[in-house]
């Protein structure tokens, strides 16, 4: 079956995450994100693309600051709530029942309960002519002690991170399931004899 390419996310999996950000006036937004991602790894960036007229990208601008709250599979009802579309003077953390969580090194605070919290400071915007790509520095990284392993990697199991793919009707959440492989980074390179 051939789809337009405009249907890409209905064949690729997009990480759910909730971005919180404060407004100049106080007011906290908390807004589901599906398109972001980290840029080459092991940098500190992450990019994350918008619609112009959004009130989390208008925060953004405004203070340079926002929280990348990683959301468990359970949480899929409060993602649900703030995916609506409230005017910019709704408090979304009191609307979708979130506790706030104080940030280390930003103003907006987390989301209680995430699998873990990338605190971030705005480094560039590129406008494009209908959307923005936002690139953000992580300033401070930290993983929920309830879902860390001893090495402070996820244990995929029991964080279950919310994750969706699109149809032509709606959004399929989904969380990823390990495959039963595990591939150190060294056998990605090959030995020169």
């Amino acid at each position: 079956m051939q789809l337009p390419p405009h249907k890409r996310e209905n064949v690729l999996p997009l990480p759910v995450v909730l971005i919180s950000t404060i407004s100049k006036s106080g007011i906290r937004n908390a807004a589901p994100w599906g398109n972001i991602t980290p840029i080459l790894r092991p940098l500190d960036e992450i990019v994350l693309a918008s619609w112009l007229r959004r009130d989390t990208l208008d925060n953004i601008r405004e203070t340079g600051e926002f929280v990348v709250n990683v959301p468990p599979a359970t949480m899929i009802e409060e993602v649900m709530i703030c995916a609506r579309n409230y005017p910019p003077e709704i408090d979304e953390f009191v609307e979708a029942n979130l506790t706030p969580r104080p940030s280390t090194v930003v103003a907006p605070p987390g989301i209680e309960g995430s699998v873990a919290w990338m605190e971030c400071q705005l480094v560039e915007e590129i406008l494009r002519e209908k959307y923005a790509l936002v690139i953000g520095k992580v300033v401070h990284l930290e993983v929920n002690d309830r879902y860390a392993t001893g090495k402070g990697d996820i244990d995929i199991e029991s964080a279950r991170p919310l994750s969706m793919v699109c149809s032509n009707d709606g959004i399929r959440y989904t969380r990823p399931v390990d495959a039963g492989r595990f591939a150190p980074y060294a056998e990605m390179f090959i030995r020169k004899p």
